[in-house]
Formats: structure tokens, sequence, C-alpha cells
């Protein structure tokens, strides 16, 4: 596999910069909201560890 030319490299730069700036503003927003919501922990963490509970117990029954 050939190494890519220095105007695909400069291209592939320019391209990841508007994607950025496009979405800039979104982010924005998204990191506001982020920062004012409130903190829900356990609505994340239980679910996850009940998964993981899930896979060892698969992982158990296999042996």
């Amino acid at each position: 596999m050939e190494t890519a030319a220095w105007w695909e490299i400069l291209l592939g730069g320019l391209a990841a910069v508007l994607v950025i700036l496009w979405f800039r503003p979104g982010l924005k927003a998204a990191a506001e909201r982020s920062r004012a919501a409130k903190k829900d922990w356990p609505a994340a963490l239980v679910p996850l560890g009940l998964v993981a509970l899930f896979v060892l117990l698969l992982v158990w029954m296999l042996r």
C-alpha cells in the first residue's frame, strides 16, 4: 500500500476542518445543555451493571 500524495492529505485535512466548522454550533449547544442537565448516574450505571452481570453469568454457564 503506497502513501497518500500531499494533495490527498491536504484535501483530507480541509474536509476535517470543514466538518468541524459545520457541526460547531450544534456541538456548542449540546455541551451547554449537558452542563445544565440533571446528573442521573444511576440511570446509566444500573443497566451497565446488569449487562456485566449477565455476561458473567453466561461465561459461568459455559464452564
